[in-house]
């Protein structure tokens, strides 16, 4: 089959399952204007900004000969599980009839779910599908492992554009690995690549620390969110994002048994303040900023498609949740009418407020020190 799939993150991992499951790939070109005006053009004006820019892919991806996309669905208030419907429809009323395979998590529908798996596998034997998965699934580790530490160095790098440069390098090199002794070799030579950037010096207690939450493509899509993470970094905060791929199969596709995600702990977190699933990334948005809150991070970045009801939920409660943690949380809502030049004056200056925020609480800090180091002379 001629398959193809949303653009979103490290599509590479996308690509590397459906070559080792013997189908031709029809890589998505990375999202540009020209995808989001073909998507705005084609979809309704009140469908969510993500809803869009994966429908402009489709039809990028249809033009170079796809047959087949690959997606997943969702559960909920999110307008997420209707994508499929309302991209065939369009596509459909445009006249191309592809087909679609719409992945959810195997434990909501396991029928689905096996079926769907069955469809991809086609004839390829279990045992080479079986390679397929855990060669993928430990790619995804690495890249992620390899992504997290780019997100940190990337702040402090001399040579500004270096690290991205040498991590798209990275990515390349994955592709080209289809055994676990190629991935380890990519992963290993990785580390060592980004090892060798030179960075310039800052003590542990001046590091800025700034957390990604919100819904997911907006998050992990850098195409459509003024390449946030590049952004923040180029300000010299480092980067966590709250969704990372292998933490989403993790937490959809493994057994409670054996399911260590991160996500399980952060949706705790997020009982007090919002007890029920809504669907969407709601729940771990609001989570993921008391996690940030009780880990020490510095601050929160929101991303939010704009109109998306699950993160206008989580919105509302972020006030309360910064009054409790003292946490500073700047909301942004992106769609194909943002203000790019706008919303980086916004991310300068919340930047600007959180630097600030970190100087006074390490003189503080050093009061108190101070304060007690007098007490103890004048005890002695």
């Amino acid at each position: 089959m001629k398959v193809s799939f949303p653009y979103m993150g490290t599509t590479v991992v996308y690509k590397k399952l459906l070559e080792m499951l013997g189908h031709e790939v029809i890589m998505p070109p990375k999202p540009t204007q020209k995808t989001i005006n073909l998507g705005v053009k084609y979809s309704p004006e009140f469908a969510c900004f993500p809803l869009k820019v994966i429908m402009g892919s489709y039809f990028e991806a249809i033009d170079k000969g796809a047959e087949v996309i690959i997606t997943s669905g969702g559960h909920g208030p999110c307008r997420a599980g209707f994508y499929e419907r309302v991209h065939r429809s369009i596509l459909e009323a445009e006249g191309h009839f592809v087909d679609f395979i719409v992945f959810d998590s195997m434990f909501r529908d396991r029928k689905t779910f096996i079926k769907n798996v069955k469809r991809l596998k086609g004839k390829t034997p279990l045992h080479k599908v079986a390679h397929a998965l855990w060669t993928v699934y430990d790619m995804i580790g690495k890249l992620d492992k390899l992504e997290i530490e780019v997100q940190r160095i990337r702040a402090h790098e001399v040579n500004r554009g270096e690290t991205t440069r040498i991590w798209e390098h990275i990515q390349k090199m994955f592709d080209k690995a289809y055994t676990r002794g190629a991935l380890r070799n990519a992963y290993n030579k990785g580390r060592k690549m980004l090892a060798a950037i030179e960075l310039n010096p800052v003590e542990e207690e001046n590091r800025i620390r700034i957390g990604i939450v919100g819904e997911i493509y907006v998050v992990m899509e850098d195409s459509i969110n003024m390449k946030m993470e590049q952004l923040l970094n180029s300000l010299g905060a480092e980067v966590e994002r709250s969704q990372y791929l292998s933490q989403w199969v993790t937490y959809n596709m493994l057994p409670k048994w054996i399911n260590w995600s991160h996500e399980k702990h952060v949706l705790k977190l997020s009982d007090p303040y919002l007890p029920i699933q809504i669907g969407g990334h709601a729940k771990q948005s609001v989570g993921q900023i008391v996690d940030y809150s009780l880990r020490g991070f510095d601050g929160v970045v929101h991303l939010m498609p704009f109109g998306c009801l699950p993160e206008l939920v989580s919105q509302s409660i972020i006030p309360k949740i910064t009054e409790d943690f003292g946490i500073p949380v700047l909301t942004i809502s992106l769609d194909e009418q943002s203000g790019i030049a706008n919303n980086q004056t916004r991310v300068e200056a919340f930047i600007d407020l959180v630097k600030n925020k970190h100087k006074e609480r390490l003189n503080q800090a050093d009061k108190n020190i101070n304060k007690s180091t007098q007490q103890v002379s004048a005890i002695g």
